[in-house]
């Protein structure tokens, strides 16, 4: 396995996310093929390493953000990275838990530019995909002998059990037409912001961090996290498909009462009126409706909202990432990965 210890200086985020990549895989692969071969099979689908039929693919396996935000945080701290492969592995293994019922209650056919996986084995298999993956982390952590395993794994399921609350927020503001503009943030910071924070703080850790260091990296990555969800929101509503894997306008068409779209609907103006009027109707939305929904969330000002407050978050994240006191390099490439994070054309 690569050192990860050695690497160039000055590394782009994109340089940071291939040498995370490369160092985590194997430690990845070793431990998802400890899983029962029902189950291994439609996680290496999800992952990407191979087909439905198990055949060897060079599919997108995604940026794994968050196993990066564990190697760095340890390195932030002044720890040896490869000591904490196996908490990098670890929220790697629950990010895609999540991702795999989240396709699941969301109804989404494609991940990735490729079927998602209860798209290709089923509803309940890939239900039973993502269980296995949340066990298999927790027991990584366990098994991973390292002296702060047992506060890791209190880190990381504190972290798991605000992701699950935020997901269910989610689904629950699909019934409902009065969702305030905080429960949305609040369930952002759930969903998304937690696991990101975990990422960071279990870094910090399993590096021999100070308390205080744990706990602004957390906060560190909380904040990249709420960032990130509020780009990835304008994302499910104009990005690309050809970058996003997803259709365009995927989001309204699911109707999410995501962030923009739900500042928007508290905007008090007549796009308000307008967009109030197309979400709550019985009928299918045409891609006409879809076009003048997105149309609609810019004429209120949403979408100008939601990008400033992605940048306000960003700048809060790097106090806490000053006050951490981190180590020069690990400073840099940490801030080089959340604006990778938060940038609009990913």
């Amino acid at each position: 396995m690569t050192d990860l210890d050695v690497s160039l200086e000055h590394r782009s985020a994109h340089e940071v996310l291939s040498w995370s990549r490369a160092g985590v895989d194997p430690a990845l692969r070793a431990a998802v093929d400890r899983l029962p071969d029902s189950m291994r099979a439609i996680a290496g689908y999800h992952f990407g390493w191979w087909d439905e039929l198990g055949r060897p693919t060079g599919a997108d396996a995604g940026k794994a953000i968050r196993p990066a935000l564990v190697l760095l945080g340890t390195q932030a701290v002044g720890g040896a990275v490869n000591a904490a492969l196996p908490a990098a592995v670890a929220v790697e293994l629950v990010h895609n838990f999540s991702l795999l019922h989240d396709d699941v209650m969301d109804g989404d056919t494609t991940r990735r530019h490729r079927p998602t996986a209860w798209h290709v084995f089923g509803v309940n298999p890939a239900i039973l995909a993502g269980d296995s993956l949340l066990t298999l982390a927790l027991d990584v952590l366990a098994g991973s002998g390292h002296p702060k395993a047992q506060q890791a794994i209190r880190v990381l399921s504190g972290a798991v059990q605000q992701l699950l609350h935020g997901q269910s927020a989610d689904l629950a503001f699909e019934d409902r037409e009065d969702v305030r503009l905080a429960e949305c943030v609040r369930m952002a910071e759930g969903k998304t912001g937690a696991l990101l924070g975990a990422s960071c703080a279990l870094g910090a850790l399993f590096g021999g961090g100070r308390p205080d260091q744990v706990e602004h990296l957390r906060s560190f990555g909380e904040q990249v996290g709420l960032a990130f969800q509020f780009v990835d929101d304008l994302l499910g509503i104009w990005g690309d498909p050809e970058v996003t894997g997803k259709p365009v306008y995927s989001d309204l068409q699911n109707r999410k009462k995501s962030l923009p779209v739900v500042a928007a609907l508290a905007s008090d103006t007549p796009a308000a009126h307008e967009l109030d009027l197309l979400y709550h109707t019985d009928r299918q939305l045409t891609g006409v409706d879809l076009a003048r929904a997105a149309e609609l969330i810019e004429t209120s000002g949403a979408r100008a909202w939601s990008q400033s407050r992605a940048d306000d978050l960003l700048a809060r994240a790097q106090e806490h990432l000053r006050a951490a006191e981190p180590s020069e390099r690990a400073a840099r490439e940490l801030e080089a990965v959340a604006r990778l994070a938060t940038r609009r054309d990913h």
